[in-house]
């Protein structure tokens, strides 16, 4: 028997408050939030995709994030297990203009408000999302706090809660993340150790294509990475500031020049930094799966997936050809070493969700390890004792 409009409980009311205290008013979904003081806290950005709301909601790189959704309609297909880019959610929370009632997706296994209730995310709904989008993108990311507002005195509470996040800047998120213990991924020809600062299923999907991929969790020594005697080290994309991924930035010290490597997003961050490169604060970020990125060598524009708050400074990283640029602001995209075996991008090749202009990146560490190790295979050279018995 479908149930009557009437049998569907009144959402509570609720309210997002941003650190500069300007006010959202909505209705709560997902996990219950307690009426009295239940707040979610975190720095508000706004993401542009139409599509794909799962793959942001379960992308690790929103740690410590609030996502607001600048598509109106949301949670109209459902959610799938398969579209699930990590074991579960990391955000703080996620504000949208509009929750469907019912899912239509054959793919669907449920919906998306039961899903962010079992994962423990609580959301706002019925948020003037454009406001919230104009705003952040005229005064930048900030602390925001929202859970039910039944009285005006909530918002004080949330007013406080808000001032009080620290956001992201100098705060450590990857051991947030990352996996505790190594595991692995694909089947392909080489061997290749994935840095888990908050990889997404979807590269290791890609990666898989290429390389028997081992993940390791982002505190793992350049010492145990060599033990393993890998082709290849990939650095994945992750949240936060990359100041506070020191652990990694260290080992690669050690595995530069030793051994190829390709960075993602997070990974792109951590090299640059490695390489002796400044990275910043990006304004409200690169949040969407429609970023113009243009490769310098050929004037191709890639229509990108991309999903961070910090980026490197151009002209900042030495001995690095760069090789994209965001023509949006013109931040830098990607950057290859002329002198070792190194490049990185700051979007997103795997896309999930997104368009595929850029899965070409994942034959091109192909082809970095195989020139690389097949400049080595005479026993002259560095790297891993049985590096050259690659199987094609």
């Amino acid at each position: 028997m479908t149930p009557s409009p009437d049998s569907f409980a009144a959402p509570a009311p609720g309210a997002l408050v941003l650190a500069d205290g300007t006010v959202f008013e909505g209705e709560m979904i997902g996990a219950p939030l307690a009426p009295s003081g239940g707040i979610a806290s975190g720095e508000v950005v706004f993401n542009t995709v139409m599509t794909g709301y799962q793959e942001v909601i379960t992308d690790p790189s929103y740690a410590g994030q609030i996502i607001a959704f600048t598509y109106p309609h949301i949670g109209n297909y459902g959610t799938t297990v398969a579209d699930a880019e990590s074991r579960r959610p990391f955000c703080r929370g996620i504000v949208i203009r509009d929750l469907a009632r019912r899912r239509s997706n054959w793919r669907a296994d449920g919906d998306l408000d039961a899903y962010l209730a079992r994962h423990g995310i609580a959301g706002i709904a019925g948020v003037d999302t454009r406001r919230l989008t104009r705003h952040v993108r005229d005064y930048g990311a900030m602390p925001g706090a929202f859970g039910p507002a039944p009285h005006d005195d909530a918002l004080e509470r949330l007013s406080a809660a808000a001032r009080a996040e620290p956001g992201t800047a100098g705060v450590d998120l990857v051991t947030e993340v990352t996996t505790a213990e190594p595991y692995n991924a694909g089947d392909g020809p080489w061997r290749v150790v994935a840095y888990d600062l908050g990889i997404k299923r979807a590269i290791t999907a890609n990666l898989g294509r290429i390389a028997t991929v081992e993940v390791v969790p982002a505190h793992t020594t350049a010492a145990e990475v060599l033990a393993r005697e890998p082709h290849g080290v990939f650095l994945s994309n992750g949240p936060g500031d990359p100041q506070m991924a020191g652990s990694v930035t260290a080992a690669l010290g050690d595995l530069l020049d030793r051994v190829p490597v390709f960075g993602i997003c997070l990974g792109q961050q951590v090299l640059g930094l490695a390489l002796g490169g400044r990275s910043y604060k990006l304004p409200f970020g690169h949040h969407g799966g429609n970023v113009p990125v243009r490769e310098e060598a050929t004037g191709r524009v890639e229509i990108t997936s991309q999903n961070h708050n910090f980026a490197i400074e151009s002209g900042s990283v030495p001995g690095v050809e760069e090789t994209h640029i965001c023509l949006n602001d013109g931040s830098l995209e990607g950057f290859a070493c002329r002198d070792v075996p190194a490049f990185a991008v700051q979007y997103h090749p795997e896309a999930s969700p997104g368009p595929h202009d850029s899965r070409y990146l994942f034959d091109r560490f192909d082809d970095l390890m195989s020139q690389f190790w097949a400049r080595t295979s005479d026993g002259a050279g560095r790297g891993p004792a049985r590096s050259h018995d690659k199987a094609r």
